[in-house]
């Protein structure tokens, strides 16, 4: 996960670079930069309009340039990246679309329901023709879509009882506005009454209607009162300027941070006193000031800060972030470096993809599930100071130069997504290279894999975690029994239910009661060999052949037990080093010179008291040795070590006398007292 988030941070700042460098060469080509001004008296009268219609400021009656070029100096100040966004904008001709409602409840979830924007509904009466045809209808619809008002048709055919409850009994135009000021609130509809149905008419309808939400001031002292006022809103826009109602992307932005963020629009057009304007630093109109508790902002002195909606509204978003907007946020940065996996794994191209959609799905769920204890940690009512505090945090930073920066390089980036999407495809094209380079200087021999071989070994693990799900994840020695008999595969399908056996983990078997076997009255393992070899010495040669006879027939005997509990001799549970030591009894024998098998009982007081007495092992069917290592279940029951291990290895989680659960406790055994001998006195 780090290397990953390591390589999205460099690619970050790979594209922070290649945007500088563009700067660099847009310069060096036309001699200008993006944040610098553009007089209005050497541009066109077309690309003025163009300005004007960005701006959305109405111009139809406006036919000299003289007057065209009036009103943009009076609505901001132009800088060349808003021109060339202004007029790549234009020569795109894309296609917007319309929603087509399907009656009622189509309507009012998507009208009457939505709190943060505009709506422009063409409502077209039953057995009518609509108001606005087909062609102007399409302008007007690509018109105000620049400045985020969504529109749609609704055909009253496909539900005439709503419209005749509603009173739409011919066709017309709805615009649906937010009633008031706080977020979430009451929506309004207004119905055009105008006799003109050109598409300058109905959008200076609507702008009118959009601009009515913001406050105006219209004198120094209303200006005085509302600057030294102190209510719910932390951070206020105020726009100076000389004009009639403000510009269209203003409302719109007004409507969009209902309750976050309060529109001002002062109108100075007819002030004699600008004292004031002077004694809070306001020098020069049209001006954008920002003022939060922090200061005050004049928005469109850094980079990237146009007079427009795209632009001031990514500005908004950064000071006053709602929560949906950060969730967005960490799910595009979150997917982008699930991404890198695609790159950063090597091998086949199948293993690359199954790799990429497992991470993509384990990164989303998480991102997911992360984010629930953060809406309710977010609801609680003490946090009110902890969320002015991140506010205050999220302004101090984003009005810095470095923030405009990257806010700019969004909105480039964001309006050229084949660009993006090539130079992330670059970035992680090198990755791929150096990571490859790394693993082949590591001799790491899944480079070369191709898609056959890893889907070879994807289905081997498969099949192993399915048939023995224990023991796929265990690092005991386990030889399957599928290789040699495939018998035993069609068996095992006969018997669905045998696949669907839970998965138990095997933590509890290091928890198991482990202790050695010990012999009361055997001497070390160093004199027996002592005495063994003095008496060989000693003996004839009868004596050793009768010696070596009976080893072979030991040998023989535990040959014999092998075979009988099903499996080879080397592959044998009982074939473990403690297992093939002597028993007690034996040993003594063997030596022949420490006592009889009645002396060499065993020493019970190293058991644990809730074990039963045993000197045999049932899974292998040998006696205990002196000095072999015994493990305990909870049952009671004991057996060697190794033996019991390999056999809950094998995901058969119970005792193999009394089938009581290996990992589940069990009353302890109790050893009963012997009866004293003494008569009671």
């Amino acid at each position: 996960m780090w290397v990953k988030l390591c390589c999205l941070l460099l690619y970050f700042l790979a594209l922070f670079v290649l945007a500088r460098v563009f700067e660099a060469v847009a310069w060096y080509e036309s001699g200008f930069l993006a944040t610098q001004l553009v007089d209005p008296v050497a541009l066109s009268f077309r690309k003025l309009r163009t300005i004007l219609e960005c701006r959305g400021l109405g111009h139809s009656g406006l036919p000299e340039k003289k007057d065209v070029r009036e009103l943009v100096e009076k609505s901001g100040d132009l800088m060349e990246g808003e021109l060339y966004s202004a007029l790549k904008e234009e020569e795109a001709s894309e296609s917007v679309s319309s929603t087509n409602f399907s009656g009622e409840m189509h309507f009012y979830e998507l009208v009457e329901d939505t709190k943060d924007g505009i709506w422009l509904v063409q409502v077209i009466a039953n057995g009518r023709n609509p108001l606005v045809g087909k062609v102007h209808w399409e302008k007007m619809v690509k018109k105000v879509s620049r400045f985020g008002i969504r529109t749609g048709t609704f055909n009253c055919s496909s539900d005439p009882r709503y419209c005749k409850r509603r009173g739409w009994l011919k066709s017309t135009l709805i615009m649906s506005v937010p009633q008031t000021s706080t977020s979430k609130g009451k929506v309004m509809l207004k119905e055009y009454s105008g006799r003109k149905v050109e598409v300058e008419h109905i959008f200076k309808w609507i702008t009118a209607h959009a601009a009515s939400r913001i406050k105006t001031i219209y004198s120094s002292e209303h200006l005085k009162e509302e600057w030294n006022k102190s209510d719910q809103y932390r951070v206020k826009i105020y726009l100076f300027a000389n004009l009639d109602q403000p510009p269209a992307f203003f409302s719109a932005l007004s409507v969009k941070f209902t309750g976050r963020v309060e529109f001002i629009f002062v109108n100075v057009e007819n002030w004699d006193n600008k004292s004031y304007m002077a004694e809070i630093g306001i020098y020069k109109t049209p001006s954008y000031i920002l003022r939060t508790p922090e200061g005050i902002y004049r928005y469109g002195n850094n980079t990237g800060e146009f007079i427009s909606l795209r632009a001031m509204d990514s500005f908004l978003r950064s000071l006053q972030p709602e929560v949906n907007d950060l969730f967005v946020l960490s799910l595009v940065l979150v997917n982008l470096m699930a991404w890198m996996d695609l790159f950063i794994t090597q091998g086949a191209t199948i293993k690359r993809f199954v790799v990429l959609i497992s991470t993509l799905g384990t990164y989303n769920s998480l991102l997911i599930i992360s984010w629930l204890p953060v809406l309710g940690f977010l609801q609680l009512p003490y946090l009110d100071s902890f969320y002015e505090y991140s506010l205050k945090l999220f302004r101090y930073s984003n009005t810095t130069t470095l923030a405009s920066w990257v806010r700019a390089d969004w909105m480039f980036y964001s309006s050229h997504p084949a660009l993006f999407l090539s130079t992330y495809l670059g970035h992680g094209l090198l990755i791929d290279y150096f990571e490859k380079k790394r693993r082949r200087n590591n001799n790491t021999d899944e480079v070369n894999a191709n898609n056959l071989e890893w889907l070879s070994s994807l289905w081997d693990w498969y099949t192993s975690y399915l048939f023995h799900p224990i023991a796929s994840f265990q690092h005991f020695p386990f030889d399957s029994d599928w290789d040699e008999d495939p018998d035993l595969f069609l068996e095992r399908l006969a018997f669905p239910d045998l696949w669907l056996h839970p998965l138990i983990p095997t933590d509890y078997i290091k928890n198991l009661p482990m202790w050695r076997f010990q012999c009361l009255g055997a001497h070390s393992d160093e004199e027996m060999l002592e005495t063994f070899a003095d008496s060989e010495s000693d003996s004839d040669s009868e004596n050793k052949e009768a010696f070596s006879s009976d080893r072979e027939v030991w040998e023989d005997d535990d040959l014999s037990t092998c075979h009988r509990c099903g499996c080879g001799a080397e592959a044998c549970p009982c074939a473990s080093r403690s297992c093939h030591q002597e028993p007690c009894e034996r040993r003594a024998g063997s030596y022949g010179s420490y006592g009889s098998a009645g002396d060499l009982e065993p020493d019970w007081s190293a058991w644990p008291s809730d074990m039963l007495h045993c000197t045999e092992c049932v899974v292998c069917l040998e006696n205990f040795a002196k000095g072999c290592l015994l493990m305990g279940l909870p049952c009671g029951h004991v057996f060697h070590q190794s033996c019991i291990v390999k056999w809950l290895a094998g995901g058969r989680h119970c005792c193999p006398v009394c089938r009581w659960a290996s990992y589940k406790k069990k009353q302890p055994y109790t050893h009963p007292q012997p009866l004293s001998s003494e008569p009671p006195s």
